[in-house]
């Protein structure tokens, strides 16, 4: 089932699925990233996950951060980890897009934040999803509800994680069994945006919602 599938639109947040899989495919779950002042590099109300420069963590800790905390932050901090910059890793997401196949799709940044040479399309976007999900670790990081993160070198407290996919929560009124995971997303210019996977009786599907108004949609 398709509508516009190939229109260009603005992904938001569901970047960082390509993010974490670029992430992946460039670094160990093991290896430790240390943070320099690129984590200061948002818009100061977007999402993130309160990191400092200077600051160390797992890079499995920090997928964590940029799949369920969708914390922009933490983004910029692995694309300079991977690529050494924003465009260098921008590059890398551009080379993955192509090598899969995308037909509508340049990246600028690995956090989905507005630019205007950052778009996508649907079918863009379930390619790119669906190349993810065939990542063990992504699909363990896309379908994980809650995680704690422990103190670091820099915070002297927990932080704890919560996956903002309200179908995977039992507790959030749109919680559906057969939901494997996903990614969400939103920007003023994207509206909402969403990644949902789902698994039923032996068959995997994969969907993709762009620019729709009203998280309930």
């Amino acid at each position: 089932v398709e509508k516009e599938m190939n229109q260009k639109m603005y992904p938001a947040s569901i970047t960082k699925i390509m993010t974490a899989l670029v992430t992946l495919e460039h670094a160990s779950l093991e290896d430790r990233i240390t943070f320099s002042e690129i984590v200061y590099n948002i818009e100061s109300d977007s999402s993130h996950a309160g990191i400092q420069p200077g600051e160390t963590m797992t890079i499995e800790q920090a997928l964590n951060a940029l799949m369920l905390e969708s914390a922009n932050d933490v983004a910029n901090g692995l694309a300079e980890y991977v690529a050494g910059s924003i465009s260098g890793f921008s590059d890398l997401m551009n080379e993955k897009a192509a090598q899969l196949g995308c037909v509508n799709t340049h990246f600028a940044n690995p956090h989905g934040l507005h630019q205007e040479d950052h778009y996508t399309c649907a079918y863009d976007m379930a390619l790119i999803a669906q190349a993810a999900y065939e990542n063990t670790e992504f699909r363990r990081l896309a379908s994980t509800c809650t995680f704690n993160c422990p103190k670091t070198n820099k915070t002297p407290d927990e932080r704890y994680f919560y996956n903002h996919h309200k179908m995977l929560q039992s507790d959030s009124g749109y919680y559906q069994d057969w939901c494997t995971g996903g990614k969400t997303g939103f920007t003023s210019d994207a509206w909402n945006t969403l990644v949902t996977y789902g698994e039923k009786n032996g068959l995997r599907l994969v969907c993709v919602i762009l620019h729709d108004n009203g998280a309930d949609q």
